[in-house]
């Protein structure tokens, strides 16, 4: 644990104020599915100021889990050093283990997962056991003629996981985050050959998880090919 006394007395009560205004938030445990370009990474981030969420990405939690040598996170470099999948309950386990963390404490959102109703079952007995369950499922549903375009113009902040496009969202600096100024990078999949076995899979597998969540009614289809500013709004009336 980092030592208090060597923060900022700046940082420490922007921090306070910060945890005392998300103590008035309603608690919210969210899922945004949608193909990839459907906009869910530009709405995450204002989602989650908003309502004071943790954004659980299960590719960073791995990552994470691995870096900090958890139980969970060396069952998971084993699987991934032998060259096999980390299993559904491993990933489940760590998503449960990243909940404990003050940051989740008003709830999350999921994004990336799940991706299978096998492991949307899964994450469903782990909730139940807490208690709790999913809230809301918002569906950023678009058409894939869309989403070529989309996709090859796009541009990622690493850290933050803000996203830009080079026609639709363009940053104030080509290349530069706006608040931190740091550089974009594009990430090696957005291109249109590997967008179209990603979208193969996600029809395949993933089109099921939005029928399942649909049964449960917690389902809310988001027009996701309108422009952002429009989607944002459409993502703040589904979940008010």
């Amino acid at each position: 644990m980092a030592d208090l006394e060597d923060v900022q007395t700046v940082d420490l009560m922007s921090e306070l104020l910060r945890r005392l205004k998300c103590a008035q938030k309603p608690d919210k445990r969210l899922i945004f599915i949608g193909p990839p370009g459907s906009g869910k990474g530009t709405q995450s981030p204002i989602v989650k100021d908003e309502y004071c969420l943790c954004h659980l990405s299960t590719g960073d939690m791995l990552r994470a889990a691995v870096a900090s040598k958890t139980p969970l996170g060396l069952k998971a470099k084993e699987a991934m050093d032998k060259g096999a999948l980390v299993t559904d309950e491993l990933v489940v386990g760590i998503i449960d283990e990243a909940m404990n963390k003050p940051k989740c404490q008003k709830g999350f959102i999921l994004d990336g997962f799940p991706r299978t109703v096998a492991q949307a079952e899964k994450l469903d007995e782990m909730l139940k056991k807490r208690g709790t369950g999913i809230d809301k499922v918002l569906n950023f549903a678009i058409d894939d003629s869309v989403l070529e375009e989309r996709i090859t113009g796009r541009w990622i902040h690493p850290s933050s996981g803000r996203s830009y496009h080079t026609k639709f969202a363009p940053p104030k600096t080509p290349g530069v985050d706006d608040i931190t100024g740091e550089p974009l990078i594009q990430r090696k999949d957005d291109n249109a050959e590997v967008l179209r076995s990603r979208l193969a899979a996600f029809h395949s597998q993933t089109e099921p998880v939005i029928d399942y969540y649909a049964k449960k009614s917690v389902l809310t289809n988001i027009k996701a090919e309108k422009p952002p500013k429009e989607v944002t709004s459409e993502v703040q009336k589904a979940l008010s």
